[in-house]
């Protein structure tokens, strides 16, 4: 698109790599002068949570779809990396705008950098605007009776759903109108987000494909085929139950406003009822999204502390080999290794199979939920602030509407009621595959012949259970009810 008149706009791209629902391109596209995207890659400003391994093979796959998307509307993507002022700073000079654009984001770090840059740029005399794409409606927008943030999910989703449907999501501009000339940008190759030697991304490579068409295919898929079943199956790790748009939506190559919506119109199509029962189920469960992005947004703090204060005082136990078996999927029980090497393999697990996992850890083992969270921030694709701490501190039971620690998931029970067949645990553990679904759950179980049959040899072929789920769960409570002493 031949560029207007005008000192260009620079838009700001952050997690929100994608052309429609986006605010920010939007509006800069609507001032009607020549838009320059950049993405800026600012780790240092991150610290101990720049992206993860997992997250950095998407980050480099979308960001090249959403170059190819720009290209073929006339613009450009310019790549930076460094501390996102200075670059900011740069980009000023070389282009001559006046104006930045970008979407929100709403980590505690973030949110410190961006009002700094806002406020620096506006004491210059640069119009500096940030707009929400991330979210159905701001952290700061829902608050309870008493003026406070929400800390129980069920009254937080009845407030968020009477605030009605979120607006509905722009189609992407037809044309981005383009400077005579774009800055000089880096090399996204350069920046080496993929993995060399070892590759080990070839199952994410199997499983995904990043970029705003991949998560529109994805949520067509989605609403077409499984939205309508959704609260019937989405527990059931071996189906294609759930929408596996976390890690879209953590990019932002989708928003919640066009999920929101093609879920409501699947609804009205198959039953002339917007929010059928699976569709509301899963309306509920985008609606956990900001419930954390609330938590987080409110309590900063909850990455590195529990939002119970209680649990600091908690018998934490240091068990590095246990905490490697975990991490390896060699624990001896089937489902959690299932989950674990599910993981490893396309840096995604099912929703129902993370709780167990994740109860494994913290209360089977002992194991601080920061060690499972760490290791989740670096293995998941979808790895979101906001989403893995709440959901690792409510398992633990030190978070926000927290299971009761007393709630001890018993592995062997979960994998029987969500996996009846074995089919995950066969897929994910092949050398349990030939083993009758009446002891694939709990392999130590099974008749010497039907381990035989099954070519396995427990320590040798699969490991023998690294602790006995029964004593560990009276361990954890002895514990537990230590520190509730503690704090009477």
């Amino acid at each position: 698109m031949p560029a207007d008149t005008g000192a260009p706009v620079l838009l700001w791209f952050r997690r929100d790599l994608r052309l429609s629902d986006n605010p920010a391109l939007t509006a800069a596209v609507s001032t009607g002068r020549p838009v320059v995207p950049v993405f800026i890659r600012d780790d240092e400003d991150a610290g101990d949570r720049a992206p993860g391994g997992a997250s950095r093979w998407w980050l480099h796959g979308s960001l090249k779809a959403l170059a190819e998307d720009l290209s073929g509307r006339g613009s450009r993507l310019i790549l930076r990396s460094g501390n996102a002022a200075d670059a900011i700073d740069d980009l000023l000079k070389e282009t001559g705008a006046e104006v930045v654009f970008w979407n929100r984001r709403y980590e505690p770090w973030a949110t410190r950098r961006d009002e700094a840059i806002k406020t620096s740029l506006k004491e210059r005399g640069i119009e500096a605007k940030s707009f929400n794409a991330a979210l159905l409606c701001e952290p700061w927008e829902i608050e309870t009776k008493d003026g406070g943030p929400y800390k129980v999910f069920t009254p937080f989703w009845k407030a968020l759903r009477g605030l009605g449907d979120p607006e509905r999501p722009e189609a992407a501009p037809d044309g981005i109108p383009a400077p005579d000339a774009f800055p000089k940008t880096e090399n996204l190759d350069d920046w080496k987000l993929l993995p060399e030697k070892p590759d080990w991304a070839g199952g994410l490579r199997e499983a995904w494909t990043p970029g705003e068409k991949g998560a529109r295919e994805r949520l067509a898929t989605f609403v077409d085929e499984a939205v309508m079943a959704y609260a019937d199956k989405r527990n059931l790790p071996a189906k294609a139950g759930t929408s596996r748009l976390s890690p879209h939506l953590h990019f932002g190559e989708v928003g919640p406003r066009q999920i929101w919506h093609a879920a409501i119109a699947a609804g009205m199509s198959a039953t002339g009822q917007p929010t059928p029962k699976g569709v509301e189920t899963f309306l509920s469960e985008i609606a956990w999204r900001e419930f954390s992005w609330h938590l987080l947004f409110h309590f900063p703090t909850l990455p590195e502390e529990p939002l119970r204060p209680e649990f600091s005082d908690f018998e934490w136990k240091d068990d590095d080999g246990g905490l490697k078996a975990w991490q390896q999927g060699m624990t001896g029980y089937p489902i959690v290794d299932a989950g674990m090497r599910e993981l490893w393999a396309t840096g995604w697990m099912h929703n129902r199979v993370r709780m167990i996992v994740a109860s494994f850890l913290v209360k089977d083992l002992l194991v601080h939920w920061r060690e499972g969270e760490v290791w989740f921030w670096d293995t998941l694709v979808d790895a979101d602030l906001a989403n893995n701490t709440a959901s690792w501190q409510w398992v633990a039971g030190s978070g926000a509407d927290a299971a009761p620690y007393f709630r001890v998931f018993n592995p062997v029970l979960q994998g029987e009621k969500f996996d009846p067949d074995g089919e995950y645990v066969r897929r994910w553990v092949p050398e349990l595959k030939d083993l009758p679904a009446n002891a694939v759950h709990a392999p130590w179980t099974a008749k010497p012949m039907e381990l035989k049959e099954a070519g396995i040899e427990l320590g040798r072929d699969y490991p023998h259970p690294i602790v006995d789920h029964a004593t560990a769960r009276k361990r954890a409570l002895e514990r537990y009810r230590r520190m509730k002493d503690g704090n009477d």
